[in-house]
């Protein structure tokens, strides 16, 4: 899965940001789950998940306080 721009992440609505966020924290939590088994064979695959997990939850943010 290719790196999201934050600009199409702030042209997606505010469910569509709540789904993704689920989403990437499910991935999340599934990439931790690998590495502690010893399966993960992409690791920086985890930071990638983590900074778009940041760049969705900036956008609800921005979007709240506005």
């Amino acid at each position: 899965m290719p790196k999201t721009k934050f600009k199409e992440i702030s042209e997606l609505s505010v469910e569509e940001l709540s789904g993704r966020l689920r989403e990437l924290k499910e991935e999340a939590l599934q990439l931790r789950l690998q590495q502690a088994t010893g399966q993960l064979e992409n690791s920086a695959r985890r930071r990638l998940v983590r900074r778009e997990i940041a760049q969705v939850m900036t956008a609800l943010n921005q979007r709240k306080s506005a």
